[in-house]
């Protein structure tokens, strides 16, 4: 009975590897053909991605194989060997997507390392600013997205009050790095965040520094296909409406609204009449002396 157990067993051993023999054979055909019909057809062999990976996935066997490639085609940076793409444990730095070539510029060095600073090209710096709901778009702004940056500040020179105020645009067409910590570009819930970390040279970079100490940033979305810039201009108090305009004694004895009044005519000569002047168009102030006041015109100021 025993030794009738041995052969059992020793059967099923051998039909097991006679499987993994088969199985062997049949991949390493089909690697075979796949090798052949790319020389036949002028085809490279370029590493794909197997399945989503997301900032700082390891690049492993499971997620990586090989497959036949266009060879006048093939994108720069990519791999043609699955132990090359993995060397020193590589993680993606960008999204990766299902049947995406792995490319060099999306995944790390070979220390493995998903630093922040492998995204930036040479003549770039990362630079953070801090936001909140308000200037952060209601936390709409994600990794990835294209954004200008407003500063709001106190107009300078004498003369000039707290209450003055002016907007400028700091920075154009910017990318956005991170949001807080978070770096991936799949993560696009809204999110309150602190801090927003963008893309700029060293010129931008000191322009966010410095107007971090004198005023209050806000972040405005664009689309990210709009690439025109330069088409910007300061913003001041007047330029929001109703600002200008001297509201004196008789306007505000007036029923209805400044536009239905007008300035009382000078007084003419006895048996004669003047007709009453035009009110003047855009802001005006009102100088009143004694009992008679006159209107003046008053120019608008855009020299800021």
């Amino acid at each position: 009975m025993q030794g009738r157990n041995l052969i059992i067993l020793g059967f099923a051993v051998l039909l097991g590897l006679v499987a993994v023999f088969l199985a062997n054979t049949y991949f390493s055909g089909v690697e075979q053909r796949e090798e052949r019909q790319a020389e036949v057809n002028k085809l490279a062999r370029v590493v794909v991605a197997t399945q989503d990976m997301a900032f700082g996935t390891p690049l492993t066997q499971t997620n990586l194989r090989l497959v036949n490639w266009p060879a006048n085609s093939v994108p720069q940076g990519a791999f043609s060997d699955i132990s090359v793409a993995m060397r020193g444990g590589r993680v993606a730095l960008r999204p990766i997507t299902i049947g995406e070539p792995v490319l060099a510029t999306k995944v790390s060095g070979e220390d493995g390392r998903a630093t922040l600073a492998a995204l930036l090209p040479d003549d770039q710096r990362a630079v953070s600013i801090p936001v909140n709901e308000v200037a952060g778009v209601a936390g709409f702004v994600r990794a990835g997205d294209v954004v200008d940056v407003l500063l709001t500040r106190q107009i300078p020179g004498e003369g000039a009050q707290p209450s003055d105020k002016m907007t400028t645009v700091v920075l154009e067409n910017t990318l956005v790095l991170a949001v807080d910590q978070v770096a991936s570009e799949n993560e696009t819930d809204a999110t309150v965040a602190k801090t927003a970390t963008l893309q700029t040279d060293i010129y931008g970079a000191q322009k966010l520094a410095l107007a971090q100490q004198i005023g209050s940033l806000s972040l405005t979305l664009r689309n990210i296909e709009n690439q025109m810039t330069g088409a910007t201009q300061v913003v001041l108090a007047n330029d929001l409406g109703g600002a200008g305009y001297y509201i004196g004694p008789k306007t505000r004895q007036a029923a209805p609204a400044a536009a239905s009044y007008r300035p009382a005519a000078p007084r003419a000569a006895s048996g004669s009449s003047a007709p009453a002047p035009t009110r003047p168009r855009g802001p005006t102030m009102t100088v009143v002396r004694g009992v008679e006041d006159t209107e003046y015109s008053v120019n608008r100021s855009r020299g800021w």
